[in-house]
């Protein structure tokens, strides 16, 4: 498949992957020469993640072999600069700078890969129709895209193991697909040869095996059937250490007790003008959506609020009619502080869009920075749950997560993960290109995630707060003392995971006024003692929020750089509520941009409001953690630079 340029068509042109249409950019009618070497590893970067944005440092990686050198980043810039000069003013414009890295802009028609893509979705649509003709036509139409090896001019290892063996394994699936159609329209005897062919190539592939074992069977060639299973299990036993896979035994003992007989069509007898026939010959197991488990797994979730309407009719809105690019799937990752509804919110969408992820739904909490759940954890168990044997789930993590998006490709899922910490533990487990869906919560903002819609969360407002509150507690308790409940909400910020623990707490105590326990509140010694209801508590999420900004500050910054942490500890020693950059520079004898990008590091953590006007703010719980922060240093003695700096 021509997916990147190889051989002369690197000295002819690029059109058979690159511009067609939109743009009138008729590159066969213009000769485009990318002779560098690396340039074209940058090229087949983009390609490879068209629509998607891929960072500097991932193509620094296939560029250099995993091995780049300090200047990685400036020399990347350098050779996309160089490919806009080559591509000329109207292709260039296709390749936008996006932050983290770069995103080239391709239609799904304007590149072999897309299109294959194209016809595999329209392939399964067709089957799940019953027009198993069509969906045959659909698949040979992908496959006949194939011309070359992908990759095979584009000096890249690393490139090659890592999309080079995704495409193979795409190409192969399809095939597999396609043979499985023409076995079910009794075309046995015409896959023989094709399927020999391949089985040579890939002897080990116990799919190919069964599929040749059944044709052969059904074109009358039992023994050679039965001589190649002995063959195959030989190569297993020898090579592997295993023996053969209960599908491969299955379709042993079908043609042993020969319950599947030969069967050959009627030559006047267009199998078309029989479907029903067809299908019950052998229906495509990878087709058979019925036969495959469809996982359930969404946690329930309490009652929805008003005051998240908007945000959630956004999300259902992407969830259901987003579109993507060929290749990717539609993502959404809803970020905000830790206790503000991400969850609540993420499980309200999913629930609501059930109905169009009708191949179920999976779920992982993976833990957050605290316990981060890894994707080699995960897999697993998402493999299980789409039904493969667990004795059968691969060792190898690359093979794990090629047979993930393999089983996933082509249909529609629902894939909810909930409090990841990092875009590395999300990227494994992206289903396989075609309807599925991402639903992804954080508290970063995962801004490297190519292609994610991002949603973020902030505190509710007044009225959430109160409505939130009086869920809980009832409206009447609530409407009694509608002034203690508000001074109750100030302190609370407008944080839900605050809110609840206040409501839980007064039903606890139905003694108690809200009047009570809103002086408990302005008057502890510690704020947040008073914060926690059972398993919830505040101040174990603020704890999290700050654990992950030490883990996150940058070693590259040198020793000059200003700690976020330190600075975080100083406005609580300083009892601050607002401080601008000019203030903190002063506070610690430092630059203000040095001092502005702590306080930006501190927003990005969740311990810092973004700030207007040139301040940033911290509310009540935020000041309240703050200062315990500075007790726990010991920055509060007098003699502080800090204190003297005020």
């Amino acid at each position: 498949m021509a997916v990147l340029p190889t051989g002369r068509a690197t000295k002819r042109t690029l059109l058979n992957f690159l511009l067609l249409g939109p743009l009138s950019v008729r590159l066969n009618a213009r000769e485009v020469h990318v002779s560098a070497p690396r340039q074209r590893v940058v090229m087949a970067s983009l390609l490879l993640n068209a629509n998607r944005v891929i960072s500097v440092d991932r193509i620094a990686e296939y560029v250099w072999d995993n091995a780049p050198p300090p200047s990685a980043a400036a020399t990347v810039r350098t050779y996309v600069m160089r490919l806009r000069q080559s591509l000329g003013e109207h292709a260039s414009a296709r390749i936008l700078t996006r932050a983290p890295g770069y995103l080239l802009e391709l239609g799904e028609h304007e590149s072999d890969l897309g299109q294959f893509t194209a016809h595999r979705r329209r392939a399964a649509e067709l089957a799940e129709r019953g027009d198993l003709e069509g969906s045959s036509a659909e698949l040979a139409e992908a496959l006949a895209l194939w011309r070359e090896e992908p990759l095979v001019d584009i000096p890249s290892r690393r490139l090659r193991d890592v999309e080079g063996r995704y495409l193979q394994e795409l190409r192969l699936q399809t095939t597999e697909l396609r043979f499985d159609a023409e076995l079910a329209l009794l075309r046995h005897a015409e896959v023989v040869p094709e399927l020999t062919r391949l089985v040579r190539k890939h002897p080990l592939r116990e799919a190919l095996v069964g599929k040749l074992m059944l044709a052969l069977f059904r074109s009358g060639r039992q023994s050679e059937a039965l001589d190649l299973y002995r063959r195959t299990r030989v190569l297993l036993v020898e090579q592997l250490g295993a023996e053969p896979g209960a599908e491969l035994r299955a379709v042993h003992r079908s043609i042993l007790s020969a319950h599947d007989r030969p069967r050959t069509p009627d030559p006047l007898k267009q199998p078309s003008t029989a479907p029903e026939a067809a299908v019950a010959t052998v229906p495509p197991a990878a087709w058979e959506r019925s036969c495959w488990p469809s996982p359930a797994q969404l946690p329930s979730v309490p009652l929805p609020l008003s005051a998240r309407s908007g945000a959630l009719a956004r999300l259902q809105h992407f969830l259901t009619t987003g579109t993507m690019p060929a290749g990717m799937v539609a993502t959404a990752v809803v970020t905000g502080r830790g206790g503000v509804g991400k969850s609540a919110l993420a499980l309200h969408a999913a629930h609501a869009v059930r109905a169009s992820a009708v191949h179920g739904q999976l779920y992982a909490d993976l833990g957050g920075a605290a316990r981060p759940l890894t994707a080699r954890a995960v897999l697993p168990r998402f493999l299980a749950d789409l039904g493969v044997p667990r004795d059968e789930i691969p060792e190898e993590e690359s093979e794990r997560e090629s047979l993930y998006r393999s089983l996933t490709a082509g249909r529609r899922l629902l894939v909810v993960l909930d409090n990841a910490s990092s875009t590395a533990q999300v990227r494994p487990l992206i289903p396989g290109s075609g309807g599925s869906r991402l639903l992804v919560t954080s508290r970063r903002r995962l801004a490297d995630l190519e292609g994610a819609r991002t949603l973020l969360l902030d505190p509710l407002d007044d009225a959430g707060s109160l409505e939130l509150l009086g869920n809980i507690v009832g409206p009447a308790r609530i409407g009694a003392e509608p002034r203690a409940a508000r001074s109750v909400l100030t302190v609370c910020a407008g944080l839900p995971l605050a809110i609840r623990i206040t409501g839980t707490r007064l039903l606890e105590r139905p003694h108690w006024s809200i009047g009570h326990f809103a002086r408990r509140l302005t008057e502890a010694p510690r704020l947040l003692d008073e914060l926690f209801a059972g398993d919830l508590g505040v101040r174990p999420s603020l704890d999290a929020d700050h654990a992950g900004l030490r883990q996150t500050t940058p070693a590259e910054a040198g020793p000059a750089a200003v700690d976020p942490a330190e600075v975080f500890t100083a406005l609580g020693a300083a009892g601050a509520c607002s401080v601008s950059s000019s203030r903190v520079a002063v506070m610690l004898g430092c630059p203000e941009a040095q001092a502005e990008e702590a306080l930006d590091a501190l927003v990005e953590a969740n311990l810092l409001g973004a700030p207007t006007e040139g301040r940033y703010r911290l509310d009540a719980l935020l000041q309240a953690y703050a200062v315990e922060q500075a007790q726990a240093a010991a920055v509060g003695r007098h003699d502080h630079p800090y204190r003297r700096a005020g």
